[in-house]
């Protein structure tokens, strides 16, 4: 059985992560028993159970990079303000 990052883990809820635990439990019993034909089949069912939280950490990304963007757009216009004020101040002597 494949688990998933700790990071999406992090987004589950606490029905999806308890979910995700025992089809976990079970999947490795299947394993053990030699039956990967079964395994197979719930690390699909992990495989769906985990997209929400898959699509939540992307959103978070997007979100960050957003921030960045604003940030360092700020950034740039700090500068941009800056160097104006300086020749503001060598027109006046």
């Amino acid at each position: 059985m494949r688990h998933c990052s700790v990071q999406v883990r992090g987004l589950l809820t606490r029905d999806e992560l308890d979910r995700y635990n025992a089809l976990m439990e079970v999947g490795s019993f299947l394993e053990s028993q030699s039956r990967h034909d079964l395994a197979y089949t719930v690390q699909k069912e992990v495989d769906l159970l985990i997209m929400p939280a898959i699509e939540r950490l992307k959103d978070k990304g997007r979100a960050r990079d957003r921030a960045t963007e604003e940030y360092l757009a700020s950034k740039r216009q700090a500068a941009v303000d800056a160097s104006g004020d300086d020749e503001d101040e060598d027109e006046d002597e």
